[in-house]
C-alpha cells in the first residue's frame, strides 16, 4: 500500500537523520499506527498519520510512568526523546525488545503482578484523559451509524447498542473506585523480555476501575488478583468485548481479519448474556 510505504520510508529517513544506522526495516505490526523494527541499529520505531495527535500524549505520558516506576517500554535511549514529524507523519523512536516467551506462555500470576505494578505506577500520575465510559459512548454511536457500519445486521445492530448501553450503566453506577488505567492491557500490549513483563500503548489510557483494564486480560490472570470485585469484572468483560466488537464492525477497521472475529464476538456475548439478553431499557 502506498500509505504504509510512506509511512516506512518517514520512519527510516528519520532514524537516518539522527544518525541510527538502517538498512533494512521490518513491519511488527500494521493497524491505526505502523510499528517497525530498524536494522541494524535495533530501533522500534511507531509511525502514525500527524492528522491523529496521539504521539505527543503517549511519549510523555510514557516517560511519567517510567519515572513512576511502571513497568513500561523505554523510549530509545540514543536519541532526543521527542516526535518527529515527516512527510505527514508522526514518528517515535523506542527501546527494540527481544522476546524471551511467547505472550500466551506468560504465567497468569506474572501478568496480574505486573498489572497491579502498573496501576500502582498509575495511581501515581495525573494526567487528563477520558473516561472508560467516554469510549463506550463511542462504541455506541458507530453502532448506531449506519454508513459507518453497514455490514452489520440489523438483528445484531440493536441487541450490541443496548449491551453497549445497559452495562456502560450498571458498571458505572456500581460506584466503585476509579484511578487512570492503561485502558487496553490486553496482551498484544504485553511484552515478554529479558527485563520482565512490560506494557506497551499508553494512549489508550482511560479512567475507571481497575476490573476495566482487568476485563482485557485473559480470564485466569483475574483468579490471582483477589481484589478485584468478581461481579463487576464479569460485567466490565462482558462491556469489553461490545466494544471491541462494536470497533470490528466501522468500515474504517483495518484489524486483519475484523469482520470474521466481529461475528464470532458477536456470538460470544449472546452466550454471557444468556436467553434474556441485556436490559436495553437502562
Amino acid at each position: 500500500m502506498p500509505e504504509a510505504r510512506r509511512a516506512v520510508a518517514a520512519a527510516v529517513s528519520t532514524a537516518a537523520a539522527l544518525d541510527l544506522a538502517v538498512d533494512d526495516a521490518l513491519v511488527l505490526h500494521d493497524s491505526d499506527k505502523l510499528t517497525l523494527r530498524l536494522l541494524p541499529c535495533d530501533v522500534l520505531a511507531r509511525v502514525a498519520p500527524a492528522a491523529h495527535r496521539v504521539a505527543r500524549f503517549e511519549l510523555g505520558l510514557a516517560r511519567r510512568l517510567a519515572e513512576a516506576g511502571c513497568p513500561v517500554a523505554a523510549l530509545e535511549p540514543r536519541v532526543e526523546p521527542r516526535v518527529h514529524e515527516r512527510d505527514g507523519f508522526e514518528v517515535t523512536l523506542w527501546t527494540y525488545y527481544e522476546p524471551v516467551a511467547p505472550r500466551a506462555e506468560t504465567p497468569p500470576a506474572h501478568y496480574a503482578r505486573a498489572l497491579a505494578r502498573l496501576h500502582a505506577g498509575l495511581r501515581e500520575v495525573d494526567v487528563p484523559t477520558p473516561h472508560f465510559t467516554d469510549r463506550v459512548e463511542q462504541a455506541q454511536r458507530l453502532v448506531a451509524d449506519r454508513e459507518r457500519t453497514p455490514a452489520l445486521a440489523e438483528a445484531d445492530r440493536e441487541p450490541l447498542g443496548g449491551t453497549l448501553r445497559s452495562l456502560r450503566r450498571a458498571v458505572a453506577e456500581r460506584g466503585a473506585a476509579e484511578q487512570l488505567l492503561h485502558g487496553e492491557p490486553h496482551p498484544g500490549n504485553l511484552l515478554g523480555t529479558a527485563d520482565g513483563l512490560l506494557f506497551v500503548d499508553p494512549e489508550t489510557c482511560c479512567r475507571g476501575p481497575v476490573e476495566f483494564d482487568l476485563a482485557h486480560a485473559p480470564e485466569a490472570v483475574g483468579e490471582h488478583c483477589p481484589g478485584a470485585d468478581q461481579e463487576l469484572l464479569r460485567e466490565c468483560r462482558i462491556l469489553v468485548l461490545a466494544v471491541i466488537t462494536a470497533w470490528r464492525w466501522d468500515t474504517d477497521d483495518q484489524l486483519p481479519d475484523g469482520r470474521r472475529l466481529g461475528a464470532e464476538w458477536l456470538g460470544r456475548i449472546r452466550a454471557a448474556l444468556g436467553p434474556d439478553g441485556p436490559d436495553t431499557r437502562r
